[in-house]
């Protein structure tokens, strides 16, 4: 069974940074892909950024590119995302994913995550 245990969110002011991560467990964190996926009050979860099995490739939302920076260590079965320069609109629950092989990137959003973990809340104050 795939477990997915998000940690690192707080409060933070406008201009702040953390630093997100997401243990894996239950399968071979290597061999999928691994993502974040913010939901924010009243709106629906979003794409932000996902990494590659191996680490090669990533995409990131146009919202954040620059500011945000994801990273995997699977040796330690681990997904960060360092956020820099947050701003109060990156308030949201942050969600990592994972999927079953099959997911992809359309060119402005990733599709076919399959499993969830139970979330951590940012909150970034002005």
């Amino acid at each position: 069974q795939v477990q997915l245990v998000e940690s690192g969110g707080g409060l933070v002011q406008a201009g702040g940074s953390l630093r997100l991560s997401c243990a894996a467990s239950g399968r071979t964190f290597s061999s999928y892909a691994m993502g974040w996926f913010p939901q924010a009050p009243g709106k629906e979860r979003e794409f932000v950024a996902v990494i590659s099995r191996t680490g090669g490739n990533t995409y990131y939302a146009d919202s954040v590119k620059g500011r945000f920076t994801i990273s995997r260590d699977n040796a330690k079965d681990t997904v960060y995302l360092q956020m820099n320069s947050l701003k109060p609109e990156d308030t949201a629950v942050y969600y990592c994913a994972t999927d079953r092989g099959f997911s992809y990137y359309n060119g402005s959003t990733y599709i076919g995550m399959d499993y969830w973990g139970k979330g951590t809340l940012v909150t970034v104050s002005s």
